[in-house]
């Protein structure tokens, strides 16, 4: 009987030969990195920010550039359409124009004019960062907040230069960073309504009349002076060497600090011709200092921290009722207007309560030098009390 033939084994897999293709390596997905939004895109929410300001400006909002982009950059990060920042460009150039426009406000009349209160407004300096310092306290009492975050999230003005040495504080720089833009976003929202309101008590109780929200909405001037070619060269002079001083001297918030002062020595030597943004070039800055708030609501950053978002928000409320409080006990003492003392005392946000002074037509000097010298002062003592905290009561 001749054999049969062994049966075919199926479970032995065919060796590869050399004219056989070799198998793709396995691919390795790693984390998602948001891609940065195209300038195209950038530029039509420009555009709609500064189409949503005119709208604003129609129906007598307040501030309309400023609140009417916050919005709008708030609604679509929320959305998820912008994922990121403003563009570093767009930013800079902000920071600089409104610092520019601070220091042309500081005259030396206006100067003179502010001596005289130099006493109440250091005690009112003081005063809202011992508010804000003991109130970060027992928002740290709960446990889930340490007291060098605590501190640095709520302690008014610098957002920028204090996120940046929250890590060296061994503090949540997320939390920080949070707590800071909300503040700023909360100024900037109610400012410009609580402005409105005692502007139009005051009209009513036979005040000066009540300005109006808007600066301007020709196409020209674009700056102060009467030679516009001039006064657009000589802001940007202003602007790129304050930007290069602030930061070779290290001063906080350089983009911004740095060319006020540039702008101010100018605006003192009397030799500069008019270079202040007014018109279309100022609610155009007004309009990208708002989106630079707007966008920094994700939906992502709501949802890390919602947990403490109510008791951030109750103690956000307090601080800021307690500054309302020191601006009336400020302009009863002083004489000041009531307006112009909320604005120079309001927690933070010096870029929305600057657009908030110049669209209501307040004392804008005024307020840029109180805000300004608390800018200062928060960014000299903030990490030094920050470290007591976190020596003397460390947390388990």
């Amino acid at each position: 009987m001749a054999p049969t033939s062994a049966p075919l084994r199926t479970d032995v897999r065919p060796s590869p030969t050399a004219g056989s293709a070799p198998k793709p390596a396995p691919r390795i997905f790693g984390p998602r990195v948001p891609r940065p939004a195209p300038t195209g895109l950038w530029a039509l929410i420009v555009a709609g920010g500064f189409a949503a300001g005119l709208a604003a400006d129609a129906f007598g909002v307040p501030a309309p550039y400023l609140l009417s982009s916050l919005l709008v950059g708030a609604v679509l990060a929320l959305c998820g359409v912008v994922r990121d920042r403003l563009p570093a460009p767009a930013h800079r150039a902000s920071q600089a124009l409104v610092g520019a426009l601070m220091g042309s406000y500081l005259t030396p009349s206006a100067l003179v004019s502010a001596a005289p209160v130099a006493l109440p407004l250091t005690v009112v300096t003081a005063a809202t960062i011992a508010l804000s310092v003991a109130v970060a306290w027992f928002l740290a009492r709960g446990g889930r907040i340490s007291r060098p975050s605590a501190v640095l999230g709520m302690v008014p003005g610098g957002s920028a230069a204090i996120v940046t040495c929250a890590d060296e504080l061994k503090a949540d720089v997320r939390l920080v960073a949070f707590t800071q833009y909300l503040r700023v976003g909360l100024v900037a929202t109610t400012a410009p309504l609580a402005a409105h309101w005692l502007t139009s008590a005051s009209s009513a109780a036979g005040g000066h009349p009540a300005a109006g929200g808007g600066a301007g909405t020709g196409l020209l001037p674009v700056v102060a002076g009467s030679d516009q070619l001039t006064g657009l060269f000589t802001l940007a002079v202003i602007a790129v060497v304050g930007s290069w001083a602030g930061r070779r001297l290290r001063v906080p918030t350089p983009l911004l600090i740095g060319p006020m002062l540039v702008a101010l020595a100018a605006t003192l030597s009397g030799a500069v011709p008019g270079f202040a943004p007014v018109g279309v070039l100022q609610n155009a800055v007004f309009v990208l200092v708002g989106l630079d708030v707007g966008v920094r609501f994700t939906r992502r950053t709501l949802v890390s921290v919602r947990r403490l978002l109510p008791p951030i928000l109750v103690c956000m409320a307090v601080v800021c009722l307690g500054c309302a409080g020191l601006a009336w006990v400020f302009a009863g003492v002083t004489g000041t207007p009531i307006m112009d003392a909320y604005l120079a005392t309001t927690p933070g946000g010096i870029n929305a309560v600057l657009a908030t002074a110049v669209s209501s037509h307040a004392d804008v000097a005024l307020v840029s030098t109180v805000q300004s010298l608390r800018l200062l002062a928060v960014i000299l003592v903030t990490p030094v009390i920050a470290r007591l905290l976190a020596s003397r009561w460390s947390q388990p």
